[in-house]
């Protein structure tokens, strides 16, 4: 599979090429803060077949974390495009709306920090629920 994508204002462009390795939904409060609100959708690709092909993101990774992941976003717009976690190093954790085709992503495999769901949140029916990360 080969995706592309990009930040709001179109200053950040990526490629990403491989088998998804991961669709998912996150809870977490970090996600929440990121997101707005909502949990993040995100579809994890192989870091080896990423690349940028327009512009370099700002990053930022939190300090008073154990593991914290180091996102990536647009330095102009403030989009959010990927995440690169501690947990998935090989990996690359892409925003499901900055995708070209978001449609691509079809549904998540699971959902996982349930714990810090909020009332609102969706987790649709079917979907595999997890407190944290499984096996984690």
């Amino acid at each position: 599979m080969k995706v592309e994508g990009r930040c709001y204002c179109g200053a950040l462009r990526y490629a990403a090429e491989g088998d998804p390795l991961f669709k998912g939904q996150c809870h977490c409060r970090e996600c929440q803060y990121i997101s707005g609100g909502q949990p993040n959708v995100v579809m994890a690709m192989p870091a080896a077949g990423f690349r940028w092909l327009e512009g370099e993101p700002k990053q930022f990774t939190r300090s008073d974390l154990e593991r914290p992941a180091t996102r990536e976003f647009c330095g102009t717009c403030g989009t959010h495009i990927l995440a690169r976690a501690p947990a998935m190093p090989g990996a690359v954790l892409l925003k499901v709306g900055t995708l070209d085709d978001p449609s691509v992503f079809g549904a998540p495999q699971m959902a996982i920090f349930t714990i810090d769901r909020q009332s609102f949140h969706h987790v649709a029916d079917g979907i595999p629920a997890f407190e944290r990360i499984p096996g984690g």
